[in-house]
């Protein structure tokens, strides 16, 4: 919904954003910003596209009366998983007999926009969460976890497992590091008109260092740190999440705001809360 406010009186007036999520992704986030009165660059640094393989998910898929719990941790997996299932000749109704936990509740949305309830979702929107609230004991429940191909969460298998679960991990999407950054945020790093960047995953802290690194490769692999470390003095640092922020303090050394709440309205609220004491 506009706003009415003069722009001068909005939160973030004033200050740009980098925004790096997914090209497709970040038009929520961006709308978001925009009301609050920021400058948004957008600098996808995620691109989300099909696995190397659909063998391992066509045979979950096909054994699906088999499993007790379908666990999905993001949009993409709910997306991805749905998708293939129709394309497999299969529809919800081929999950009446399954459970479903969510991590968040953007993947909570994900699921109700096709229909679907999730029978339970952890209280905090991280994964480890959803372990040590789960309402079920674990030992010898078939799970099935469809999630990115590569650079998942290890963790969340792990504690599954050691609880007595049996989890079938399958590959139902894959994300990869766009090849190259858009113009217009090029240009804002180079001429430091960034005042914060913003980060929704590790994957995006990931993948925004190897695009840095690319696009002003004229400097030696040797001093990248310090070429990233220049191109981001001043500019805050604002992450949605503790595991977000653990990569935001491996590859970047700080961490300037991350968000009560890990959702894309609890960073915003994070930048406005940021915004008003810098």
């Amino acid at each position: 919904m506009p706003n009415n406010l003069p722009s001068s009186s909005l939160p973030l007036s004033g200050k740009t954003i980098l925004v790096t999520r997914s090209a497709g992704q970040s038009s929520q986030f961006t709308e978001l910003l925009l009301t609050a009165g920021a400058n948004v660059v957008e600098m996808p640094a995620l691109e989300i596209g099909s696995p190397s393989s659909w063998q391992a998910l066509d045979g979950a898929i096909a054994q699906l009366s088999e499993f007790d719990w379908l666990i999905l941790t993001s949009s993409n997996a709910v997306d991805y998983f749905l998708e293939r299932l129709i394309a497999q000749g299969k529809d919800v109704r081929a999950l009446a007999g399954i459970k479903i936990a969510v991590v968040g509740e953007k993947t909570a949305q994900s699921l109700r926009q096709r229909c679907l309830q999730p029978d339970f979702i952890p209280p905090n929107f991280v994964a480890d969460s959803l372990v040590e609230n789960f309402p079920e004991e674990l030992a010898d429940k078939k799970i099935l976890f469809p999630r990115v191909e590569s650079g998942g969460r290890e963790v969340l298998v792990k504690e599954l497992t050691a609880k007595g679960a049996e989890v079938t991990e399958v590959a139902a999407y894959q994300s990869c590091c766009p090849s190259s950054i858009p113009t217009s945020a090029e240009v804002a790093l180079q001429n430091k008109k960034v005042d914060a960047v913003t980060f929704a995953s590790s994957k995006t802290v990931q993948f925004f260092c190897q695009l840095l690194e690319q696009t002003f490769s004229h400097t030696s692999a040797e001093n990248h740190s310090s070429t990233l470390a220049s191109y981001l003095e001043g500019v805050c640092i604002a992450s949605i999440g503790p595991q977000t922020s653990k990569t935001c303090l491996a590859l970047f050394g700080r961490v300037d705001v991350e968000a009560e709440e890990y959702t894309l309205e609890g960073l915003t609220q994070a930048l406005v809360k940021w915004a008003a004491s810098s």
